[in-house]
């Protein structure tokens, strides 16, 4: 167990940052029954080394799929706006590649599925995010029942994470090589 969450960051994005090459998501997506029946899909655009979703961003869009992506406010919330393509989307705070019309924070209410960043997961579903708030709050706006996956490497799905209150969990690790369903508590 780590013993806060500034030290899992710390270490695990050491890690990632090591890694000879990024892994892309888009065999291991794709083989899930969830992901063929999902009409709209909450996603969001890799940066640096976190798993590649753009393949798989483009897999959605030729597939009739919508899929949703995230848009940073200045207090670190997320709108969500519909990928209109990878070569329409327009540059956003940190680095973010956003889409152009914002549809505001309940808009990832209508996703069939989520799939969001993370710097690790634990078997319990605790997610470990970068630290700014911005997908707990939208996670906590997510429908109930609504499958919800954190997007890591293998070896980022650990035993255990430090966890607060506000953490939203999720109910699976999606990595570029499988899907690890996680235990969730029992209010879920």
């Amino acid at each position: 167990m780590f013993p806060s969450k500034v030290a899992a960051r710390q270490y695990l994005l050491g890690a990632r940052r090591a890694r000879p090459h990024a892994g892309d998501l888009l065999a291991s997506a794709t083989s899930q029954q969830a992901v063929l029946e999902a009409r709209r899909i909450a996603l969001y655009v890799s940066m640096g080394p976190e798993p590649q979703t753009g393949a798989l961003i483009d897999w959605m869009l030729a597939t009739g799929r919508e899929v949703l992506l995230p848009i940073l406010y200045a207090d670190n919330d997320l709108g969500w706006g519909v990928a209109p393509g990878a070569a329409d989307l327009v540059p956003g705070r940190r680095g973010m590649s956003e889409p152009p019309v914002d549809l505001g924070t309940d808009a990832i209410a209508t996703a069939d599925l989520v799939i969001c960043p993370a710097v690790a997961v634990a078997r319990d579903g605790v997610r470990l995010g970068r630290g700014g708030g911005s997908y707990d709050r939208a996670l906590a706006r997510v429908i109930r029942g609504t499958p919800i996956w954190a997007a890591v490497y293998d070896s980022e799905v650990v035993e255990a994470l430090p966890v607060d209150d506000h953490d939203q969990r999720v109910h699976a690790a999606l990595t570029p090589n499988r899907l690890i369903l996680l235990r969730r508590s029992v209010d879920d």
